[in-house]
C-alpha cells in the first residue's frame, strides 16, 4: 500500500506541473494565492473530491508522541489501534518566532519537518496552526491584554517586530520540500479561534477591522516572502449565527477553507449537546459556503480521555454527517508527562475504553484515512 500511494503521488505531482488556472476553474474553485504551486492547487481540488466521499480523519502531533510514548519512529496512537494513520496531521510553531528549538509542545521543529515530509511521502497532509506569543508583552499567546493585536498593524510599534517572526515562518514554509524538492503544501491556520476571547487577536481583544488588516498582511506578506505552497484555512471557535461567523472574515480572496474548532465538555455526557452544536454550525456554515464555495472543515475537536465507549460512532460521527466535510482534527494524545503524571488524549490508544469503537469507526466508508486517500480519490 504504502508503494501504491507513493506512485499514486509521484503521478499527481508530474500531471500537476502542467496544471493551469484553467482547470482550476472547471472545478469551480479557485484557492487565494493566485500564484500557488502546481501541488498546493491540485492538494485543493482533491480535498474537495474527497470531502464529496467523505471526510478525512486527523490527529495533532500523532507521530511526535502519543499515551505514554513519544518520539518512536513509525509510531503513531491512531495506527496502533486501527493499523493505519490519519489522513491529517496537525503541527503548531509556535516557539519559531524566538527563535526557540522546540515548539510549545516541545516538539523540535527538526523532528516536525522531518514528520511533515514522512507524511507527504505517503499521501498525507499536514495542518500548521500558530500559537505564537503576545507581541505587546512577551507573554503567551493566551495573554490577551487588550489592544495587543493592534501593535502589529502597519505603523504601529510592534509591526516590525512581527513582520520578522513571518520572515521566520516563511524559511519554515519554503524549507518543507519533497524528495523533488518541490515545496510541500500545507493547510495554514492562522489567528485560529478568532471568535474566542482567550488569544491576544481573539473577540474582544481588537476590533473586526483590526483583525482584517492583520490577516490580509500576514497573506500579503507571506506571499511577499515566496511563500505558495500555503492553503488559507479561517477559523472560529463556537459561533451562533452567520454574522458571527464572518465578522473578522477577510474576504473571499484570503481564505480556502472555512471552519471552526468545537469541544465536548464532561457537563454533556451523552454528547447530544456537543451533537447539536456542531451541527448547528454546519448548517450556518454550509448556508454561508453555498455562496462562497470553499470547503468546510472541523478543524479542532474532541472529547478528553474519550470515557464514551462509543463516543467515535455515535457522538462524532453524528455531529458531522450530514454535511460536506473536508477534515475533522482530533486534538493531541499528550500521555507522557513524567514529571506530572498527567493524562491528556482525545483519541484512543490501545486498552482504551472506546478502542472497539474506533475500530468501526476507522471502517466506515465515510471515514478517510492516509490509505483511503488513492482510493477515493478514483
Amino acid at each position: 500500500m504504502k508503494k501504491y500511494i507513493l506512485t499514486f503521488l509521484t503521478l499527481t505531482f508530474i500531471s500537476s506541473s502542467c496544471f493551469s488556472r484553467k482547470s482550476m476553474d472547471n472545478t469551480n474553485l479557485s484557492l487565494s494565492d493566485k500564484k500557488a504551486t502546481a501541488e498546493t492547487q491540485t492538494l485543493y481540488k482533491n480535498l474537495k473530491k474527497l470531502s464529496k466521499k467523505g471526510f478525512l480523519f486527523g490527529h495533532q502531533d500523532d507521530l511526535a508522541y502519543g499515551v505514554k510514548w513519544k518520539y518512536e519512529d513509525g509510531r503513531s496512537d491512531i495506527k496502533d489501534v486501527a493499523g493505519d494513520y490519519p489522513a491529517v496531521y496537525g503541527w503548531d510553531i509556535a516557539g519559531l518566532e524566538n527563535d526557540k528549538p522546540n515548539n510549545i509542545d516541545g516538539v523540535p521543529f527538526v523532528k516536525m519537518k522531518q514528520y511533515i515530509n514522512e507524511v507527504n511521502s505517503r499521501g498525507g497532509i499536514s495542518t500548521i496552526s500558530w500559537h505564537f506569543d503576545n507581541p505587546a508583552t512577551g507573554k503567551d499567546a493566551w495573554d490577551h491584554t487588550p489592544n495587543s493585536l493592534k501593535t502589529i498593524l502597519p505603523g504601529a510599534e510592534n509591526h516590525k517586530k512581527f513582520t520578522s517572526w513571518l520572515d521566520k515562518a516563511a524559511t519554515f514554509f519554503l524549507s518543507l520540500k519533497d524528495k523533488n524538492g518541490k515545496n510541500i503544501p500545507i493547510l495554514f491556520r492562522p489567528f485560529h479561534e478568532l471568535t474566542g476571547g482567550w488569544f491576544w487577536w481573539g473577540k474582544g481583544n481588537c476590533t473586526p477591522e483590526e483583525f482584517k488588516t492583520a490577516w490580509k498582511f500576514t497573506f500579503d506578506y507571506l506571499q511577499k516572502k515566496g511563500v505558495h505552497n500555503l492553503i488559507y484555512v479561517y477559523n472560529t471557535s463556537s459561533f451562533g449565527s452567520e454574522s458571527d461567523f464572518l465578522a473578522n472574515y477577510p474576504g473571499d480572496e484570503y481564505a480556502d477553507i472555512l471552519s471552526f474548532d468545537t469541544y465536548q465538555n464532561n457537563t454533556d455526557s451523552t454528547g447530544q449537546k456537543f451533537i447539536s452544536e456542531v451541527q448547528n454550525q454546519f448548517k450556518i456554515l454550509n448556508e454561508i459556503n453555498s455562496k462562497k464555495n470553499k470547503l468546510m472543515a472541523l478543524a479542532e475537536a474532541g472529547y478528553e480521555a474519550v470515557p464514551d465507549p462509543k463516543w467515535w460512532t455515535g457522538t462524532l460521527l453524528k455531529a458531522v454527517e450530514n454535511y460536506e466535510v473536508s477534515y475533522v482534527l482530533l486534538w493531541r494524545n499528550h500521555g507522557w508527562q513524567e514529571k506530572e503524571q498527567k493524562m491528556h488524549y482525545y483519541a484512543p490508544f490501545l486498552g482504551q475504553v472506546s478502542e472497539k469503537d474506533f475500530v468501526d469507526f476507522y471502517n466506515l466508508d465515510q471515514t478517510i484515512f492516509e490509505k483511503d486517500i488513492p482510493k477515493k480519490l478514483k
